[in-house]
């Protein structure tokens, strides 16, 4: 019996081929990945909102610039109306998926009033969507090299600046996505 690789924790990156809009030049960081399907969040896709605007439009009140000025990314083309918080450390939230012991997903509101008050939380990203894949889709798609996988580094995850992500995230892998053609070849 052949057992499955699942890519939890790992970043998938668009191969330059990859043509769907919702996912040309992504970097997708996997949240879940089982027998039932994949769940991710896309994350240098900014969105022209702050997470202060998002905040208000909660009517939680932000005390902090610098966590009011953070840019929302849109997650995926699922959901596109539910936000995601991609997190460090993982806390105890009302609705947190755990991806490791010190990542998490987390969709409740507690952690929005927490944000808001700079407080609990180290390194964050926030979303709105998510990227979902059916069973053995997202297996389907790595072999027909939709999509390179990698290792997250949380220096990428949290930090590289949005635009940099995708070069960034093939470069942990020593590949260079400008040199590589984005048409398909058979010998």
């Amino acid at each position: 019996m052949i057992e499955s690789t699942y890519f939890r924790n790992r970043f998938l990156i668009a191969m330059p081929a990859l043509a769907d809009p919702n996912f040309y030049q992504t970097v997708i960081y996997i949240g879940e990945h089982n027998a039932n399907g994949a769940l991710g969040i896309i994350i240098n896709r900014p969105l022209n909102l702050t997470v202060g605007e998002l905040l208000a439009h909660l009517q939680i009140p932000a005390s902090r610039p610098d966590i009011a000025a953070m840019p929302i990314y849109s997650g995926g083309p699922v959901q596109p109306e539910q936000g995601f918080v991609v997190h460090t450390p993982l806390g105890r939230w009302g609705a947190t998926l755990p991806i490791t012991e010190t990542i998490g997903i987390t969709t409740s509101r507690d952690i929005m009033y927490a944000l808001a008050g700079g407080e609990g939380l180290e390194q964050v990203l926030v979303a709105l969507g998510y990227a979902g894949w059916g069973p053995g889709q997202l297996e389907r798609e790595m072999a027909e090299n939709a999509w390179l996988c990698v290792p997250i580094d949380p220096l990428i995850l949290f930090h590289t600046p949005s635009d940099r992500r995708w070069a960034a995230a093939a470069a942990l892998l020593g590949v260079d996505l400008n040199l590589l053609s984005g048409d398909a070849g058979h010998a």
